[in-house]
């Protein structure tokens, strides 16, 4: 994950930190103990407030009868994604509801692109797209929508001295 710098937030402090070092520091801390997408090999290619963009190859374990990405194997990606766009913000935020629509196969071997992006955020709800692809093609579009229930879940940043 990229670095980031320091910035003055109005009303937050002298050098309270700016939201793509939260975002980074939410998806450091998430992925620590993330064993379902670790176990999927998924990988974790930028993050950024309300943003996240993840990728993983359809294993051969990951087929279904038709010899394609298996839609839970998709989902599960989709839903990984949308987790790190909605818990960006260093929030606790879970899914209240998902809805995915496949347009086309995912295949054995191929790389998918979850591209997770906020649309809306307001008091304890949000609402996010995930668009999954295989190279150019759209393969499903994912619809989530979250609610932050508590506190923080960052560890207190490191003193700057």
């Amino acid at each position: 994950m990229g670095s980031s710098e320091t910035v003055l937030h109005e009303g937050a402090g002298a050098h309270a930190p700016d939201k793509q070092a939260i975002a980074e520091r939410a998806a450091k801390t998430l992925w620590s103990t993330d064993r379902a997408a670790q176990a999927l090999g998924v990988e974790i290619l930028a993050v950024g407030p309300g943003s996240a963009t993840l990728a993983m190859v359809v294993g051969d374990d990951m087929v279904n009868g038709h010899d394609t990405a298996h839609g839970g194997f998709i989902f599960a990606l989709a839903d990984t994604a949308f987790a790190y766009a909605c818990n960006s913000h260093g929030q606790v935020t879970v899914a209240a509801h998902c809805a995915i629509t496949f347009i086309r196969p995912g295949r054995r071997g191929g790389r998918l692109i979850a591209e997770a992006r906020e649309i809306s955020c307001a008091g304890r709800s949000g609402i996010y797209d995930v668009r999954i692809s295989a190279g150019d093609e759209v393969i499903a579009e994912f619809r989530g929508h979250s609610r932050t229930i508590g506190g923080s879940f960052l560890p207190a940043a490191p003193e700057a001295k």
